[in-house]
């Protein structure tokens, strides 16, 4: 199994683009068969992969996480609960009068753990759903944060948990954009990072930012950018000082931009990228 995650500083850099891309790449090489590809959309506030992929959703599944309830007839007050919980998701106003506020509960179950009398169970608190599904021969899996809902990691969790059940296949992992704790959830456990940015200032600023976060991983990583002609040549400078390897560079189009609006992937539009994806493949398949 090779996972490709890909990345980026900051939303809008067309991270989602070089993602859908690439799994359709994977999925039409030889000696690659059919459903050898998967395909985990982990932005999971705003999932837009589908978009393109137009994938046939198989299955949806409820996901949440373990949040602490307190039987306070057992509970002595020693307050070990709110000492472990890092997050105030549990205090202890009195010997016989607990609060606990799952919104801001991690689920680690610390506190669980520590209560010397039993007095703390778990139940699960749902914060989103995951579904799963078939695109044209990519196994599809994304997941949606329920509305409200501040932490998205332990959902990505659990989406990459169930996408990795079934076989061994090339994993395209299309993560959030920044480099916050939903993004290193994502980028976590992956065998190489592409980069997506752009040749502005904002671009490179938070390139520095995320290859600065996946060198701190031990992650290898590349760079695409986008847009390529609209700025300077400061993100290629940084690349060479930072000796990281620029992959491609996607022009500034407007076939692009329209195919993009359309829904219309890229290697489909512009016939002559696809090329280059494919060379993308085989470096990225290279590392394995």
């Amino acid at each position: 199994m090779m996972r490709i995650a890909i990345a980026s500083g900051k939303g809008g850099t067309g991270k989602t683009t070089v993602a859908v891309n690439l799994a359709l790449t994977a999925q039409a090489q030889e000696p690659v068969s059919e459903g050898s590809v998967k395909f985990v959309d982990c932005d999971v506030e705003a999932p837009n992969a589908y978009l393109f992929l137009k994938p046939e959703i198989t299955s949806r599944q409820k996901a949440g996480i373990p949040v602490p309830v307190v039987d306070e007839s057992l509970c002595n007050g020693c307050r070990k609960c709110r000492e472990i919980c890092q997050f105030s998701a549990i205090t202890v106003l009195d010997k016989k009068t607990v609060l606990t506020f799952p919104e801001l509960c991690h689920g680690c179950g610390g506190c669980s753990l520590v209560c010397p009398t039993a007095a703390i169970s778990e139940v699960e608190r749902e914060i989103g759903e995951i579904e799963a599904g078939n695109a044209g021969g990519i196994e599809f899996f994304h997941a949606r944060l329920n509305v409200g809902e501040t932490m998205s990691p332990p959902l990505i969790r659990k989406l990459k948990a169930q996408a990795s059940h079934s076989g061994d296949k090339t994993v395209i992992l299309d993560c959030p954009p920044g480099t916050s704790c939903p993004m290193i959830e994502s980028v976590k456990g992956a065998d190489l990072c592409i980069l997506v940015t752009e040749p502005t200032p904002f671009g490179l600023n938070d390139l520095e930012l995320a290859s600065g976060a996946i060198k701190q991983m031990g992650i290898r990583a590349a760079v695409i950018i986008n847009r390529a002609g609209i700025g300077n040549g400061k993100v290629k400078e940084f690349c060479q000082k930072a000796r990281l390897p620029v992959w491609l560079e996607i022009p500034q189009s407007r076939k692009i931009a329209e195919a993009y609006s359309r829904g219309i992937p890229v290697v489909e539009a512009v016939p002559e990228l696809k090329k280059e994806f494919e060379k993308i493949l085989l470096q990225s398949l290279s590392l394995k």
